[in-house]
């Protein structure tokens, strides 16, 4: 798999609020792949960023799961400082099959449309 594998996954993500560059990606010799990137936590739609990602990548079907995990990672607090400047989050694929570009399609289908647009975003009161 190459870089391009990525563009139109990383594309997506960055049109969602609070999701901005850089993103990182990689993947092993066997075909498992990531993605890593910020939320803004001061961003007002941050959790709920947070909520439909996880709703979609981690538990969309019960009885069809993605293969993906989608997840929160950060360096030791203790060394390095807060979630504000050291929280990230990663999208995981286990399969080699499953390619960025099908994960970029699964979620414009099931977020908000079009994604950028924040009208079409329910806030929490």
């Amino acid at each position: 798999m190459d870089n391009r594998a990525f563009k139109s996954l990383e594309v997506f993500l960055q049109k969602i609020p609070g999701i901005s560059p850089p993103l990182s990606h990689g993947y092993s010799s066997d075909g498992q792949w990531w993605v890593k990137f910020t939320i803004d936590i001061d961003n007002p739609y941050s959790w709920q960023v947070v909520q439909e990602l996880g709703h979609i990548l981690n538990y969309l079907s019960l009885n069809e799961r993605l293969p993906t995990v989608f997840k929160p990672v950060s360096p030791p607090p203790y060394l390095n400082g807060g979630p504000r400047d050291f929280l990230s989050w990663v999208i995981e694929c286990s399969d080699k099959d499953f390619k960025p570009g099908a994960i970029a399609k699964w979620l414009e289908g099931r977020m908000p449309q079009p994604v950028d647009d924040t009208t079409q975003w329910e806030l929490d009161e």
